[in-house]
Parts: C-alpha cells; sequence; structure tokens
C-alpha cells in the first residue's frame, strides 16, 4: 500500500449537523493521475471559436437554390450595369425611322422600337438608371430610417414619442402620390438624383419602424448592460453593440425595398415625372411603348421583363436572407 501523503488532526465537524466529518486516525490518500479517470470524463475538445449568426446564415444561404438562383441573376444584372458594351455593340441612341417596330435580325436580338431604335441596346444600357435609383434611395432609407428608429428605440421615452409620431405621419402618406405631387415641382427639369430625394424623403418610414422594434429588442440584452456597467457612453453602447445587433431585419428589408424603389421609378417615368425622356431607363421605354401595344407587343415586353426579372431577383434574395437570418425559420 502506498504511504499516504498526508494524515487529519482531529478537528470540529465542518458540515452541517447530520454529517460526520474526519474521526481520528482517519487517513487520505491521493492516487496517481493515470488511475483516475478524469483525463477521459473531464478533457476539453477545442473546436475553434463559436459560428456566429452571420456565419450560421452564409452557411444556410449557400444550400439554398432560391438565393443561389436570385444571386447569379443580381450578378448578371450589376454587370449589365457597369459594362453594357461587352452585351451590345449598338448605339442606344441612334435611331432610324426606317426600322420602325422591325422585327428581330442578326446583330438586333430585340428588333426595333416606334423610334427606330435597337431594343436590346436600349434595355441594357437602361438598367444602369433603374439600378442606381434603386439603390441609392435605398441607402438613403437606410441612413434616414434607420437613424430615426434607433435612437427611437434605444433613448425611449419622450424622444422615442416625437420621432414615432414623426415616423407616423410619413407613414400615412403613400410613397407614390407624394412622389407624384413633389415630383411635378421639378416636372421638365428632373434628374436621377432629383427622383431618389422624393422617393427617400417617403420611403424611409417602414425603415424606421422595423430598426426601432429590433433595437428594442436588443437594448436589454446581458451583453449591453455588461457594457454599460464597464462605463461605455450610450451613444457608442448603440453604435457598437446595439445596432450591429439589430442589422438582421434591416438588412432584409432594405433588400426588399430595393425592388420596390425600381418599381416606383418606372411607374414615375411611365406617367411623365421620372427621369427626362433623354434618360435611358425601363421606365421611359415602357411609357414610350405603349403606344405600340396592339401592333407590336414586344416592344413593351422586353423593358418590362427585365424590370420583373430585376424586382423579382431582389424580392426572392430578401426572402432567402430573412429565412438564413431568423433561427426560426431556419428550423422549421
Amino acid at each position: 500500500m502506498p504511504e499516504p501523503l498526508f494524515e487529519s488532526t482531529p478537528q470540529a465537524p465542518l458540515m452541517s449537523s447530520g454529517s460526520a466529518g474526519p474521526k481520528d486516525g482517519q487517513t487520505h490518500f491521493l492516487a496517481d493521475l493515470e488511475e483516475t479517470p478524469l483525463l477521459v470524463t473531464d478533457e476539453l475538445t477545442k473546436e475553434g471559436a463559436p459560428s456566429s449568426l452571420y456565419r450560421d446564415a452564409w452557411k444556410a444561404l449557400r444550400k439554398n437554390p432560391i438565393f443561389v438562383i436570385s444571386a447569379l441573376l443580381l450578378l448578371f444584372i450589376l454587370f449589365v450595369v457597369f459594362f453594357p458594351g461587352v452585351l451590345t455593340k449598338n448605339d442606344p441612341t441612334f435611331c432610324q425611322l426606317g426600322n420602325s417596330l422591325d422585327p428581330s435580325i442578326s446583330g438586333h436580338l430585340f428588333g426595333y422600337d416606334k423610334q427606330g431604335c435597337d431594343i436590346f441596346a436600349r434595355v441594357v444600357y437602361g438598367a444602369r438608371a433603374s439600378v442606381t435609383v434603386g439603390v441609392t434611395t435605398t441607402i438613403g432609407i437606410v441612413l434616414i430610417g434607420g437613424a430615426f428608429g434607433a435612437l427611437a428605440g434605444f433613448y425611449g421615452g419622450w424622444f422615442d414619442a416625437i420621432l414615432s409620431r414623426i415616423t407616423d405621419i410619413f407613414f400615412a402618406v403613400p410613397l407614390i402620390l407624394a412622389a407624384i405631387i413633389f415630383m411635378q415641382m421639378f416636372k421638365g427639369s428632373t434628374s436621377v438624383w432629383q427622383v431618389v430625394a422624393v422617393l427617400s424623403a417617403f420611403g424611409w418610414p417602414q425603415m424606421a419602424r422595423i430598426t426601432r422594434g429590433s433595437v428594442i429588442s436588443v437594448k436589454n440584452g446581458e451583453f449591453v448592460q455588461a457594457a454599460t456597467a464597464l462605463g461605455v457612453s450610450k451613444f457608442r453602447n448603440l453604435l457598437r453593440h446595439v445596432l450591429p445587433n439589430a442589422l438582421p431585419p434591416m438588412i432584409v428589408t432594405a433588400t426588399v425595398s430595393l425592388g420596390i424603389f425600381i418599381v416606383a421609378e418606372a411607374t414615375l417615368s411611365f406617367l411623365g415625372l421620372g427621369l427626362p425622356g433623354n434618360v435611358m431607363s425601363w421606365g421611359n421605354d415602357i411609357s414610350s411603348a405603349q403606344t405600340s401595344l396592339r401592333n407590336a407587343p414586344a416592344v413593351l415586353l422586353y423593358p418590362s421583363a427585365a424590370l420583373a426579372v430585376t424586382v423579382l431577383s431582389f424580392i426572392l434574395l430578401g426572402d432567402a436572407v430573412r429565412e438564413a437570418l431568423d433561427p426560426t425559420a431556419r428550423k422549421r
């Protein structure tokens, strides 16, 4: 038998009544580490850093066929926006009345419109203005609505009450109706940035509501309270801890809204209140093609199809991102 490493000395019981403490002459032994199962049962394995919400979302998105298809379509659309000359060598502004409404021929895939312009070239080059309006307007509503919603949700109280009432006032005004009224002021001298400014001014309330609710659900988290206890200021806490964790609903809303604003620009241009006629956009081409709907419906079909595919891609992408960023939806 191994020698005892130490012997207990007589002492009073250390435990509660009913439990016996060490007795006189009792000895304690320490077994060798090799003889204990601790190395097996208590062994810790290092599997790297814990996975974050965005990492899990990316893993889910890569396996989602809807995300893959919509992302590929959007990448192609962005390629068209930045490099239209790769797809067509025809000048979209070169028109000959002698080619009016002619069908497709070699080198002119979609044929000609009523003015004798190449439809394919106009669809390709028209993507730039339409997508630019959608992207820049989305950035505008994220900045305006995100700021209103984040401040209202985080600070609460009377500050929340004032900002929420302002949001409700703007939310009660229909986007298209407000855009039609205000674009009348710029009729005849409109530009891309005026359309973006009007759509941003009346399109941010939905983003503000989503951001406010997300911030309210995050600001009471333990990590936020821990940062406050360490002396982090409220505003810095909002920027560094609350907003990054409140982003998922904002990302989904922004993705879906981008398609909505592209449709809004096309609607305004169709009514003659959006982009000027000398700017190539899908909305202007749809407006010009309405007079040829009976005898040449293809003139209207091609820009409408490009608009529909782009908007559908953004909506599908938003749905896929929403499911990936929502743990409950992933479990379902």
